[in-house]
């Protein structure tokens, strides 16, 4: 049997586990699947743990939209020490004296950091320079000029109990935009309470829109039916809940699936919308133009699909064929 052979659909939130990478986390849980094609949307370092979506068939084209969407993380500093990656993948070589700490006085200083600011990029990062990873330059100790990046700050919270600082560690929650490094964030912060700091511990606990949805560890998947792993599959529509719905009757979706575009008598006039077939099958995403008309902009079901599927011809959920697909969501 080939061990990659089953079309998959959907978006499966994975809580990644410390020490592993992102794209051997995406292995492993394809393996699980069986899956043709599959993607994650937004790496996790093997030190940090967390929600990591993995995007299989169909799914794989919102990878990009996931990647800019807002992202929470829960994270721990270590107070006045200083490491050359900003985390524990390298070792500490500055030492500095850690000030007295209240809750009041970080909970006011937290607060400084909220809104839009700009952020210089940390050498540690992936960005590239004359086509080379910075961090390839920074663990030969090269150092080059990195433009400053506009990021937002949505929220920024302590938690822990008072006694945390007490040991010279700060844990706190931040929901940022995308392109937002929290080692850098960590360090800035460290400095406004007077000492250095880098991370300690990081983990990512949601990311926009999927809010409280729960997560899956590897573990738990691998002892796990086929038929249960579909089960923790999101439809592939759940990453455009924040979008408008829209529905077209069985005319109108075989014109749209052709490329075509369609007159809707509710289409917005500009826009994203979220398109559903007859059937309330998912059929992608759609722009709003004037006259009541919408063009479609990202399709995520082919036309030959939708023909096999008027046939008959087309396949079953649990068939032979070892293919499952989610149902329309409702």
């Amino acid at each position: 049997m080939k061990r990659f052979h089953r079309e998959v659909d959907g978006i499966l939130l994975l809580d990644k586990s410390l020490g592993v990478s992102s794209n051997a986390a995406l292995q492993q849980v394809r393996v699980l699947y069986g899956a043709l094609k599959a993607g994650h949307a937004g790496s996790l370092d093997p030190l940090a743990s967390g929600l990591l979506p993995v995007c299989f068939g169909q799914a794989t084209k919102v990878c990009g939209r996931l990647l800019n969407s807002g992202k929470t993380y829960r994270v721990l500093v270590q107070l006045g020490e200083l490491t050359p990656s900003g985390d524990g993948e390298t070792e500490v070589i500055e030492r500095a004296p850690v000030p007295t700490l209240t809750a009041a006085g970080v909970d006011a200083l937290l607060a400084q950091f909220l809104g839009h600011q700009q952020q210089i990029p940390p050498m540690h990062s992936a960005l590239k320079f004359e086509g080379k990873r910075l961090y390839e330059l920074a663990r030969k100790g090269e150092s080059v000029e990195r433009p400053p990046r506009d990021i937002m700050i949505h929220k920024i919270a302590r938690v822990g109990a008072e006694e945390v600082l007490a040991s010279n560690q700060l844990e706190f929650d931040v929901y940022c935009s995308k392109g937002t490094y929290i080692r850098t964030l960590a360090a800035d912060i460290a400095v406004k309470l007077g000492t250095l700091g880098y991370v300690k511990g990081l983990r990512r606990l949601h990311v926009d829109p999927f809010g409280e949805l729960p997560m899956y560890t590897l573990d738990a998947l691998s002892t796990e039916t086929f038929e249960q792993l579909a089960g923790r599959l999101l439809p592939v529509d759940t990453a455009f809940a924040d979008l408008p719905r829209l529905d077209l009757d069985a005319a109108t979706e075989q014109n749209l699936l052709l490329g075509r575009t369609v007159a809707v008598e509710s289409a917005p006039l500009a826009g994203e919308v979220r398109l559903y077939g007859d059937s309330e099958r998912f059929l992608g995403l759609g722009e709003g133009q004037p006259g009541n008309r919408v063009k479609p902009s990202r399709l995520f079901v082919a036309v030959a699909e939708t023909a096999s599927r008027g046939s008959g011809r087309g396949p079953r959920p649990g068939g032979r064929d070892g293919r499952f697909r989610r149902g329309p969501r409702t």
